[in-house]
């Protein structure tokens, strides 16, 4: 993946990204470190309802994680209202690496019916 895709897919996803529309340019120490590794990651439950209704797709947040590494806030972007709770639920429960300050990361939660 080349550089800017690679920052474009760590955008919130608001903004279009163009390929190639901006030069590249030298990534800041500060910059690298936005995007931080999960250590520990639930699974969401799949709704019964969207499973009857055979609802798929992905469910977009962006999370605030403190600097030990707990989910402190989730926000919701994009996605399913049937598949939103769980995915949230979920996403609560993740835990990150440790940073020395409170990050905004953004997260894709994939459901996949699974008839």
């Amino acid at each position: 993946m080349s550089m800017n895709l690679a920052k474009c897919a760590m955008g919130i996803g608001l903004v279009a990204c163009g390929v190639g529309a901006i030069a590249p340019r030298p990534i800041s120490a500060e910059e690298e470190s936005i995007a931080r590794k999960v250590i520990a990651r639930v699974q969401p439950v799949y709704p019964p309802i969207a499973l009857r209704a055979h609802v798929s797709g992905t469910v977009k947040l962006v999370l605030i994680v403190t600097p030990d590494g707990t989910v402190k806030t989730v926000q919701t972007v994009g996605g399913n209202a049937l598949l939103v709770p769980a995915a949230e639920e979920a996403v609560k429960r993740w835990k990150y690496e440790a940073s020395k300050k409170e990050s905004s990361e953004p997260v894709a939660v994939n459901f996949q019916n699974p008839d």
